[in-house]
């Protein structure tokens, strides 16, 4: 049975994420979901300085053998680096919401003082609507209010870890590096990473092509776990 390891956005957990889709691929692979530093369960000690590439690692670290990879926004940053740093242990990639460059250091050095002077609950509102396309909050309360409850819950720390990594990652001069193929989901109402952050990576790696999906916005795998899992099923069909 083929490994998928999915990895989460930034403030979300395993479950709140990618939860919808590993309910649907559970029988077909075998799921390792892993949790970004102070979210989730994973409240383990938090570096001073964390970088995408050190994320990366630990996924390297923890997951033996080769494996397909699905991410979401941070989490799909992180199959970036797999793909350049161990293209060994990657079959393919399914990277959503995401991009070679997220943001700027500018905006997330706005988004770390933030949540260092007021916590992440301050997040929630405005993390609403740049998380979800319109009308899903209606359709699934439950599972809006699942990823919101952990963006709340999330350690401030951890938070502003992953900001930081995230700020420091820019990759869009090496896509050229990368072999194994990759499809890259976008959402067509994502603001944070539109269709154009992720049609750069198809373009620019050299086995990638690009889906975007009409009803979602920055949380692919939640909002439309059923074509989420699809993509994967069909990705792993082309690299067995």
């Amino acid at each position: 049975m083929t490994t998928l390891v999915l990895g989460p956005s930034l403030g979300t957990t395993a479950a709140t994420c990618w939860g919808p889709v590993t309910d649907l691929l559970r029988a077909e692979f075998d799921v390792v979901a892993w949790e970004l530093p102070g979210h989730g369960a994973d409240r383990s000690a938090v570096p001073d300085e964390l970088t995408i590439a050190d994320l990366a690692q630990r996924v390297v670290d923890a997951v033996p053998g080769p494996f397909l990879y699905a991410g979401d926004s941070v989490g799909g940053q992180v199959g970036l680096q797999l793909l350049l740093d161990h293209p060994d242990r990657v079959l393919g990639a399914v990277l959503c919401c995401t991009g070679a460059r997220i943001g700027t250091p500018e905006s997330w050095a706005e988004r770390t003082a933030q949540v260092r002077g007021s916590g992440t609950a301050s997040l929630v509102a405005a993390t609403a609507a740049r998380w979800f396309a319109p009308g899903f909050l209606e359709r699934q309360p439950d599972r809006g209010a699942a990823l919101l409850h952990a963006l709340r819950d999330t350690d401030p720390a951890g938070y502003v870890a992953v900001c930081g990594a995230l700020a420091r990652f820019d990759v869009r001069d090496r896509l050229g590096e990368i072999g194994r193929p990759v499809v890259a989901v976008a959402g067509a109402h994502d603001a944070v990473c539109p269709p154009e952050s992720l049609r750069e990576i198809a373009d620019g790696v050299q086995d990638g092509r690009l889906v975007v999906l009409d009803d979602v916005a920055h949380q692919a795998p939640a909002e439309d776990p059923q074509e989420i899992a699809r993509i994967v099923r069909e990705l792993a069909e082309e690299v067995s």
